[in-house]
């Protein structure tokens, strides 16, 4: 039986599967390989505690937030942390830290086949595997026990991840309010999280249409255009990188779930929010972001975080910004449903793959219009204009 029926009442963190003391749930793929939670009925003793320690929608996290977060335009003093980050390298001073005190960072790199999921790091080699945007949700099967775990060793930990990630993981944790002393979160502004079976299948085909394995990917290859353009490289076998629009940015492909977010918004279920200070240059901070290498934007949404932050200082650029300058669309409100999202749901799972990249691929008007808008329209107005896009 599953949980949950609508669909956008389950974010996919994984805190009921975590919680169940008698192993009933599993999480299962639905056929957009988006993970639900399943009860075995000859398991479950109905004790409820997957009910309760589900966060979504129940803005349990604001307990843990000061007032108002305090936003800052960050960005690394190593040009290469800059480079081989996808904003401006706030994430990896964070991480240095963690790790200067033998500490454990959790975020989200490649597993095998370039599947996107969370992992566990203990040096500097295995935080580098997080870096850089990956517009697919993670599998946190087994995380928030490993988390858990670490955090009973006694060992600090970091855990990044989308704003229903970390209040996922913290909603498990807070029963036991000691083992929360020695966690830092830490959410990205995020978008949605897109299909992680279409990834799969379109990293199949594009193998298939090069006749090579791919051995690299690059959501974002600043390398390319810069920052401010969305450039999605792939290295193959050969040592050829070969460039590819990705074929839904259209938000076709999101989670029901990221269509009506609770996090989408400035009450952060985090101690510490990161993700690009797109708009930058109408700031104060303009001169970080002018040579379209990349800016952070960070918000200290505890004092806890501000802590930790204060700690980075010196391995960063810091301003101070207005929080009015860097209000993006998803700091307020969620990403729209996309009218086409259900009927693309239904052609993928009868019709497979190649038919949906043909219907909804890259090559109609309105992806090559995003296209246009990323690398020509201004940072702060071109969420808008892709919106707009999306409701024509």
């Amino acid at each position: 039986m599953r949980i949950d029926k609508a669909g956008k009442e389950c974010c996919g963190c994984t805190a009921c599967e975590s919680v169940c003391p008698h192993g009933a749930i599993a999480m299962r793929p639905d056929a957009l390989g988006f993970l639900y939670p399943y009860v075995d009925g000859n398991k479950c003793v109905d004790c409820g505690l997957c009910v309760k320690v589900c966060a979504f929608h129940t803005g349990r996290h604001r307990e843990m937030q000061q007032a108002m977060p305090v936003p800052y335009a960050v960005r690394n003093r190593d040009e290469k942390e800059v480079m081989t980050s996808h904003s401006g390298g706030a994430f990896i001073a964070l991480s240095n830290e963690i790790l200067r005190k033998s500490g454990v960072v959790y975020g989200v790199g490649y597993g095998g086949r370039f599947r996107i999921v969370h992992e566990r790091a203990t040096n500097k080699s295995g935080c580098d595997g997080f870096k850089g945007s990956k517009y697919v949700q993670s599998d946190l099967q087994g995380i928030f026990r490993r988390v858990r775990s670490d955090l009973s060793d006694g060992k600090i930990v970091l855990f990044s991840g989308t704003p229903c990630q970390t209040a996922g993981l913290y909603s498990y944790l807070k029963v036991k309010p000691d083992l929360l002393r020695n966690l830092w979160l830490v959410d990205v502004i995020c978008h949605g999280v897109a299909a992680p079976a279409v990834w799969k299948d379109y990293l199949d085909y594009l193998e298939r249409k090069e006749r090579k394995k791919i051995v690299a990917v690059n959501f974002r290859d600043k390398g390319l255009t810069g920052w401010r353009s969305h450039t999605e490289t792939f290295k193959f076998e050969d040592g050829v990188k070969r460039t590819y629009p990705y074929l839904f940015y259209n938000d076709v492909m999101l989670r029901p779930s990221c269509n009506v977010c609770p996090y989408a918004c400035l009450q952060r279920p985090s101690d510490l929010t990161i993700g690009d200070f797109w708009g930058v240059e109408d700031t104060c901070a303009a001169s970080m972001g002018e040579d379209n290498k990349g800016c952070s934007l960070v918000l200290v949404n505890t004092e806890k975080g501000k802590v930790l932050f204060d700690a980075v200082r010196t391995a960063l650029r810091v301003m101070e910004v207005c929080l009015d300058d860097c209000l993006q669309p998803n700091l307020q409100s969620p990403t729209p449903c996309n009218p086409q999202q259900g009927r693309f749901a239904r052609d993928y799972a009868e019709k497979g793959f190649a038919y949906v990249r043909k219907k909804y691929g890259n090559d109609n008007w309105k992806c090559r219009a995003r296209r246009w808008v990323s690398n020509l329209v201004p940072d702060k107005v071109r969420p808008y204009v892709k919106r707009m896009i999306g409701r024509i």
